[in-house]
């Protein structure tokens, strides 16, 4: 395989996540995956689902590259994940607590850090990467709080911040893990609004949540996983009070608020239409 060097043939690069028998297992025996397979390629929401310890954020961490397969391979735009870490394709909104809030850094500077991966061997930021991260700190309604320290924003302001530092590395791929947990409903709305521009776009975006309410009201499709995959596929077909028993290890006799009506929430088939380029 040759290597692509430039972001014009990484950008023209159709986008997927493609895992097939995937497990991971951890010192001492842990599993963390079992046999998961799935595969994303087309723009979509897609919204993952389980239990604290069910192996989310280890599939997140597979999928970036962060721990090696046991078994089973990952490829993302049907490459393997190393050449997609050193491409840039894959951007990532971490949990609260995986950030040290007390690191003295600007907004702009967390923001301007999605743009590494696209600078120059001197990591010196030309005026399109400073016009790029001014244009994503205003798209999350953050460009009044640029020269802010991190660590004195609120809980729903850091996570606009690390969804602008998403937006500024201008990945196709893009893993949010819990960005709903701590903000106040007005900034899960504006959240959740970016992420259906963003499919319209042509991101492909994996959402790690809790709030099974939420789901069908944003995600055109789902992935419910215990240790293995429970089911995936469109919400309106596998977001059932028999999966949501089997992912949760007990029975669910009632769905969520929100699931009584069939089909995505916002009027979208799910899938979307067209394949975008990483």
């Amino acid at each position: 395989m040759s290597a692509i060097n430039d972001s014009t043939d990484r950008d023209s690069l159709s986008p997927a996540v493609s895992v097939a028998d995937l497990s991971v297992s951890y010192r001492g025996g842990n599993i963390g995956l079992s046999d998961v397979s799935f595969e994303l390629s087309k723009p979509t929401i897609c919204g993952l689902i389980g239990m604290n310890g069910a192996g989310k954020s280890t599939l997140f961490k597979a999928i970036m590259g962060f721990v090696s397969p046991t078994s089973g391979k990952v490829e993302v735009c049907h490459h393997p994940v190393r050449w997609a870490q050193k491409q840039n394709i894959i951007a990532y909104v971490p949990q609260t607590e995986e950030v040290d809030w007390t690191f003295p850094v600007s907004v702009h500077d967390v923001v301007m850090m999605g743009r590494q991966g696209r600078m120059g061997f001197l990591r010196i930021p030309s005026e399109k990467d400073k016009e790029i991260v001014a244009d994503s700190l205003k798209r999350v309604g953050m460009e009044a709080f640029a020269e802010r320290q991190i660590g004195e924003l609120s809980g729903g302001q850091r996570k606009r911040v690390f969804l602008a530092r998403a937006l500024a590395q201008q990945s196709k791929i893009m893993l949010l893990d819990e960005p709903f947990t701590g903000v106040d409903v007005k900034t899960e709305h504006a959240i959740i609004d970016i992420l259906r521009e963003l499919r319209e776009e042509g991101h492909i975006i994996i959402v790690s949540t809790h709030n099974l309410a939420s789901v069908p009201g944003y995600c055109d499709e789902v992935m419910m996983i215990n240790v293995t995959l429970i089911s995936s596929g469109p919400v309106s077909e596998v977001y059932t009070p028999h999966n949501l028993g089997k992912t949760f290890g007990g029975a669910i006799n009632q769905l969520p608020v929100g699931l009584a009506s069939s089909g995505v929430q916002d009027g979208r088939a799910p899938g979307g239409e067209g394949v975008p380029s990483c």
